[in-house]
């Protein structure tokens, strides 16, 4: 893991070598390199046996959101796996300006989306996709299935929103 020093001077270099004069090349002298929509890629960090590891990854961007990038495409989608539908109707409805149709739908996601990423992992997760028709099946060690309350919870943010 790299500590703030490291990622701080890392940005530093990375904006004082961007920003040199281009002397001599094409792109004209005293020109500073603009890297606005320059999107660094985030690969997917594993655990020792294989599993994604989502605080490293969640580490790893907040981190990146540091950098001087400006933007992002893509995201982490745990919900597009029992709502997929609906999370590509929310990217078309900001792609054709239909703003307020597209906020009223992110407000719908963001509850069942915290239910399977952050609140109750990939067990609410898999306990969605068995509730939408999609085979979630058990949860292999060292993770248990939800409780009967945590259950209930989750079927409260499903419900609420709609999505049951």
């Amino acid at each position: 893991m790299l500590g703030p020093q490291v990622w701080s001077s890392a940005r530093q270099g990375l904006s004082r070598g961007l920003s040199r004069n281009a002397r001599g090349w094409a792109s004209g002298q005293g020109r500073k390199v603009d890297i606005a929509g320059i999107y660094p890629p985030v690969t997917t960090p594993f655990t020792a046996t294989a599993e994604v590891d989502y605080g490293k990854l969640e580490e790893n961007l907040h981190k990146l959101g540091t950098l001087p990038f400006r933007g992002a495409v893509g995201g982490v989608c745990g919900l597009a796996n029992v709502l997929g539908a609906q999370v590509c109707q929310l990217e078309r409805l900001c792609l054709t300006g239909q703003w307020e149709d597209a906020q009223n739908l992110q407000h719908r996601l963001i509850e069942p989306n915290t239910s399977v990423t952050r609140r109750f992992g990939i067990p609410g997760l898999k306990k969605a996709m068995d509730w939408l028709g999609y085979y979630g099946g058990p949860c292999r060690a060292p993770l248990g299935e939800l409780s009967p309350s945590e259950e209930e919870a989750l079927r409260a943010d499903f419900t609420s929103n709609g999505w049951l």
